[in-house]
This record gives structure tokens, C-alpha cells and sequence, in this order.
């Protein structure tokens, strides 16, 4: 839970600390600004994918699911600093299928929490094999890391690419190879 009175002192240190005077006027209501904030990006951590995931619908198909370029925010666990991209998500049904919105609202679940891509694009495919029980599951994120961009070796326009494969897709590389096919192939458009 956000703990709002906390988050208002901390900001008054650290205001502080970075030499500025916390009773200047720009900055008197900053750290209620930022206590409020908090709720909003780090929200995640009182959330539970299951509840977005458990929701499915019987189908008869167990033909490839790809939603692609759901664009997230997130937060850098090692220096408070945003990454943002896009997460791609594959799952192979077998028998049910969610709504489409609903592996949307998982990313976010996963990326209102202080983060590490590598993790979060982990704990987005373990929720799909664990609430949606699919014959596998594939995630792929694009982001761009602002710890790297505007600060340490500045390099914008990086992007950092990482994957996480369960179920099927980790043994049957013709399935990913499709994946990718489908995903190139809508990036055309």
C-alpha cells in the first residue's frame, strides 16, 4: 500500500537535500504532487494478474494469439528512472482464450511496480501459463531506459530487447520463427 505521508517527507528531503528551499512556491505542494503519483505508476503492486487473466472463453482453435505494441511505462528498480516501450505477447490457447484488452491491463499490472525489464517480461508470460493455462506463451518488449539515456553513458534511442518463452515455445522454434513472421508482417501495415 502507498504509504502517502511517507512519500511527502522523503520528497521534502530530498529536496532538500539537492539544495533547494521546499517552502518555494513551485514546490510547496510538490511532494503531495508526487505522493499522488506514487498511486498512479506504482499502483502494480496492489494489483494481481489473475484478476484480468482468470476471465476467459471457451474456443475450439489453438491457432497463435499475438497482440502486439502495447505500449507501456515503467519504472527502473535501480536508479527511479523510466523505461518505456512496447510488449508483444503470443499465447497458443488451449481450449479458452482471454479478452484482448485484458493481456493489455497484465502488462500493466507487471509495470506499475518498480521494475527490471528482464523481470518484468518474465512475470508477464509466468501469468499467462499460470491464469490462462495456454499450450505456451512468448513475450517480447522494446523499451527505451532513461537511466542510459539521459544519464551514465547517454546513448538515446537505445532500445533494450528482451524475451521469455514458455510452454511450446520454448521447444518448437517454429513457432517463434511464426511469431516473429506475424509480427513483422503487422508492422507492415
Amino acid at each position: 500500500m502507498i504509504d502517502h505521508e511517507k512519500i511527502e517527507q522523503a520528497v521534502k528531503l530530498f529536496l532538500e537535500g539537492i539544495g533547494e528551499d521546499v517552502s518555494r512556491e513551485g514546490l510547496t505542494d510538490t511532494p503531495d504532487r508526487i505522493a499522488r503519483m506514487c498511486g498512479e505508476l506504482y499502483g502494480g503492486m496492489e494489483e494481481d494478474a489473475a484478476v484480468h487473466l482468470s476471465k476467459t472463453f471457451s474456443v475450439d482453435s489453438s491457432e497463435m494469439v499475438i497482440e502486439r505494441d502495447i505500449t507501456f511505462y515503467s519504472t527502473c528498480e535501480h536508479h527511479i528512472l523510466p523505461f518505456y516501450g512496447k510488449a508483444h505477447i503470443a499465447y497458443i490457447p488451449d481450449g479458452k482464450v482471454v479478452g484482448l484488452s485484458k493481456l493489455a491491463r497484465t502488462v500493466e499490472v507487471f509495470a506499475r511496480r518498480l521494475q527490471l525489464q528482464e523481470q518484468l517480461t518474465g512475470q508477464i508470460a509466468d501469468a499467462l501459463m499460470e491464469y490462462m493455462q495456454p499450450k505456451g506463451a512468448l513475450v517480447m518488449i522494446e523499451a527505451e531506459h532513461m537511466c542510459m539515456t539521459m544519464r551514465g553513458i547517454k546513448k538515446p534511442g537505445s532500445r533494450t530487447v528482451t524475451m521469455a518463452k514458455r510452454g511450446v515455445f520454448e521447444s518448437d522454434p517454429a513457432l517463434e520463427e511464426r511469431f516473429f513472421r506475424m509480427l513483422n508482417a503487422g508492422a507492415a501495415e
